[in-house]
């Protein structure tokens, strides 16, 4: 986890996520987006990917958010920031949640920190019964 790096709010889009289209919709908007801000295939398909977890749990545990994305900058670098935000119940052990392995859903585990291994920068700021906005950095290369 990581402190926050400059953005530009007048480039940023907000996504609403009620549905497995709603997600799929704002996903193909990202990878577009991207890929006009000069990202390369893989850099995008990084952004996509990470991005495409960080929104599947917002309908597996929420059922209704939101994605936003916008250029961000630091120093000499450019890059794009994505957050996932809801209002569900929250992350109730956090440093449990960002271990490989750990699931309260049955599944793998993997969500969380494969997001973390795929970017250069993430955090999560979560508060039980108040909902959890995820956010990610990536810098282009």
């Amino acid at each position: 986890m990581t402190s926050g790096a400059p953005s530009d709010p007048s480039n940023m889009e907000r996504c609403s996520i009620r549905s497995d289209m709603d997600l799929s919709i704002a996903l193909a908007n990202l990878r577009a987006w991207a890929l006009r801000r000069g990202f390369d295939n893989a850099e995008t398909t990084r952004v996509v990917t990470a991005a495409s977890e960080i929104g599947r749990n917002i309908l597996k545990f929420a059922g209704h958010g939101h994605l936003e994305f916008q250029s961000a900058f630091r120093g000499t670098k450019q890059g794009v920031m994505v957050a996932a935000v809801d209002n569900g119940p929250g992350i109730a052990d956090l440093e449990a949640a960002m271990k490989d392995r750990y699931s309260t859903s049955g599944t793998l585990g993997l969500g969380l920190p494969g997001v973390k291994r795929l970017v250069d920068e993430f955090e999560v700021d979560t508060e039980p019964g108040k909902g959890t906005r995820a956010t990610f950095r990536l810098w282009r290369r």
